[in-house]
């Protein structure tokens, strides 16, 4: 093959790549745990956290309330790791770094 002809094969998986990044970047997340539902985008912005309004909470429960918000938070976040990891890990390994 020439140069030109890697050249071009390059472009090409550079745009394939970076579509796939922005699939991603826009897809929304949602996972909901006990009250606590939250979206977040694919480039992990929050955009929504919901907590249910119909359980009543006591000064006490705030500290569970915190730790399920983190709980869903994080656990949303691995999602979109996971996700990323299986779209960008066709393009070859040690692409995941660069996004």
């Amino acid at each position: 093959m020439n140069l030109q002809g890697m050249m071009q094969q390059a472009q090409k998986l550079q745009k394939d790549m970076m579509k796939e990044k922005k699939q991603i970047e826009e897809k929304v997340f949602t996972k909901k745990m006990s009250f606590v539902e939250v979206e977040v985008n694919g480039k992990k912005e929050i955009l929504k956290i919901k907590i249910d309004k119909d359980v009543s909470l006591e000064k006490e429960d705030i500290e569970m309330l915190e730790d399920t918000v983190m709980l869903v938070i994080n656990g949303i976040f691995k999602e979109i790791d996971k996700e990323t990891e299986q779209k960008m890990s066709k393009f070859g390994s040690g692409v995941n770094g660069l996004f």
